[in-house]
């Protein structure tokens, strides 16, 4: 059994490894997708301090970011008009000018990267990605889209 059990316990260190960060990604996946929704329709319609576009992203990273608090994961934010537009003679109108789309973006970067336990190797993809889309209104808070 001493043998068999030898022979073994690299394969379940690899197995044990790949579960881990399989489970610590479906954690980070489900907190971001929950957080980033509430992070933009609560901030992303009104931040704090000046009402831009672009204090809005960086409050929304930020507040992913402190609800995250992950070493092993990177968060980005970029918004932009959701308005569809509708074309004629050659001018182009708006038909929902108010519209901002924010697509929230995880990075996760898998723990260790690569092991090689008594022949038996693993090796992590650098990163894994999940995204995210909300489109809100800015001027008509909690409305989402």
């Amino acid at each position: 059994m001493t043998v068999e059990l030898a022979a073994m316990l690299p394969v379940i260190i690899v197995v044990a490894l790949i579960v881990y960060n399989l489970a610590k990604y479906a954690e980070v996946c489900s907190t971001f997708d929950r957080v980033s929704l509430d992070a933009a329709v609560s901030h992303g319609v009104s931040p704090s301090g000046s009402q831009s576009r672009g204090a809005a992203v960086s409050e929304i990273e930020g507040v992913i970011r402190k609800a995250l608090n992950s070493r092993a994961c990177d968060v980005t934010v970029s918004a932009s008009d959701a308005a569809s537009a509708v074309e004629k003679d050659g001018l182009t109108f708006p038909l929902t000018p108010l519209l901002t789309t924010y697509r929230c973006t995880l990075t996760f970067h898998p723990w260790p990267t690569t092991v090689s336990v008594a022949g038996v190797g693993y090796s992590a993809p650098l990163s894994l990605r999940h995204e995210r889309t909300i489109t809100v209104d800015r001027f008509r808070p909690g409305v989402v889209i």
